[in-house]
């Protein structure tokens, strides 16, 4: 069906006070045109905090 077209990207998510703590996952770039910010925890900071998208 979809062979060849990537929607599906692979993301990067850092943390937005610290920025030490990372997740990786993915986004579909067709729903999600702009940058993707969760709420993750931080083992570093100890709570949830936002995590933004970065540039690979």
């Amino acid at each position: 069906m979809a062979k060849g077209k990537d929607v599906r990207v692979t993301v990067i998510l850092e943390c937005t006070t610290r920025g030490i703590s990372r997740y990786v996952t993915q986004k579909n770039s067709h729903n999600t045109p702009n940058q993707l910010e969760l709420r993750k925890f931080c083992p570093y900071c100890y709570k949830y905090t936002i995590h933004g998208e970065i540039k690979k």
